[in-house]
């Protein structure tokens, strides 16, 4: 095979919106239970077919009283009520409250048939059966009345919205077994390369583990997807196509290579047979030989070899078109500014992301070689060099965006 480097490099904005507008959202759904539905993307409406509360109940341990009974209450002339029952809560009143009497209750107990308030038990003294009540309240006081915190027929949920821990905790008190929800983008995910291994296997002369399989594949279940990672692919053009052609089955497909231009051809070229091919190189350090084509509608990834590169354009290409796939909205990473502790070149003409590390308040920069996954490993996080940059200077101020 005849190995041609890339001419021409598409710059890092525009392989984002070609990427990105190939990734369309996933339109399948399916009903799962709601310690499966956490992080997921509801797919319907929820409207409650109760009230929340379903009964008004007690809002603090005290009395349930006719709050009128407690008028002109004071701490020298305290009301006194006749106390006819005790309950607590997951109990309900056998007795009414009627003038002049009050019913013991627990914080979220039912408030008993008659009363309009409770009482906080803070401010009364009790004397056998009788209620000494030091402080009057109004109507309502201390009761929370039925559906207070969801109306029933109310709209709670709206279609689209991620089922964090208080939206779960939403569908539980409505009853709810299950729910609606987006299905998640299923990737394949394919490593080629003649030199590498499955972890585990026994390691021969010339032969690497495979890494970027599951770097990959740890990078698409953190951002909603599901990865299947496929056998290593042999680096001949009959194997590619084959490959590929399987992996139609899944949503969107991810190849991972070898590094040579000549393993990028033969990608290459299975999907111009099969496609269309959209890019080939983009200006990105580190990252050049990424890889991105349309077959039979499915929208195909083929990254870097070496682990840095492939990890980095992971994160700046792969997760942002998965979210969207996932429904999920952009991750916003956190960031702080800080100097750089040294002088750093890069390279005119190609957009750099640059793991670094933080010591004492600098920027140290932690990337090694496109090769040593260490460099992202020994990382906190990464600074973005524009591609008309090619110098920052020890002590200018960066953008630290963190993982």
């Amino acid at each position: 095979m005849v190995m041609k480097p890339m001419k021409t490099l598409l710059d890092l904005e525009e392989g984002l919106r070609i990427v990105m507008d190939a990734a369309q959202p996933i339109e399948r759904t399916e009903h799962v239970g709601l310690l499966e539905a956490a992080g997921r993307v509801l797919a319907e409406e929820i409207c409650a077919s109760m009230d929340v509360p379903p009964f008004a109940r007690a809002a603090m341990d005290g009395y349930a009283v006719r709050a009128e009974d407690t008028f002109g209450a004071g701490n020298f002339s305290p009301r006194i009520l006749e106390l006819i029952e005790v309950i607590h809560a997951g109990e309900s009143a056998h007795r009414s409250v009627l003038p002049g009497s009050c019913i013991q209750v627990a914080t979220g107990a039912p408030m008993p048939d008659g009363a309009d308030a409770v009482v906080m038990v803070e401010d009364t003294e009790m004397d056998s059966t009788k209620v000494k009540v030091y402080k009057p309240v109004y109507p309502q006081q201390h009761a929370s009345p039925m559906g207070e915190d969801i109306p029933q027929g109310s709209l709670v949920l709206r279609r689209g919205v991620r089922l964090d821990p208080s939206k779960i905790g939403v569908l539980a008190a409505l009853g709810l077994q299950k729910v609606g929800v987006y299905q998640k983008p299923q990737v394949a995910v394919i490593p080629s390369g003649n030199e590498i291994l499955m972890p585990g296997e026994v390691l021969s002369p010339g032969k690497i583990y495979d890494i970027n399989s599951y770097t990959l594949s740890a990078l698409i279940s953190e951002n909603g997807g599901l990865p299947h990672i496929f056998p290593i692919m042999k680096d001949t053009l009959e194997s590619t196509i084959s490959t590929i052609r399987e992996a139609l089955a899944y949503d969107l497909i991810v190849l991972s290579g070898g590094s040579s231009v000549g393993e990028r051809d033969m990608m290459l070229e299975a999907v111009q047979r099969m496609g269309e091919l959209k890019f080939h190189g983009i200006a990105v350090k580190p990252g050049k030989p990424t890889l991105c084509g349309i077959v039979e509608g499915h929208l195909l990834l083929g990254m870097p070899g070496y682990p840095t590169s492939c990890l980095t354009n992971g994160y700046g290409i792969l997760a942002p078109a998965l979210r969207k796939m996932a429904r999920l909205s952009p991750r916003s990473l956190a960031s702080l500014k800080a100097p750089m502790s040294r002088r750093y070149t890069s390279t005119i003409g190609r957009h750099q992301y640059l793991p670094v590390r933080l010591d004492a308040g600098e920027v140290v920069p932690a990337f090694k070689e496109s090769g040593a996954i260490t460099s992202m490993a020994d990382a906190e996080g990464y600074i973005e060099i524009p591609a008309n940059v090619d110098l920052l200077e020890k002590g200018e101020v960066v953008a630290v965006l963190l993982f």
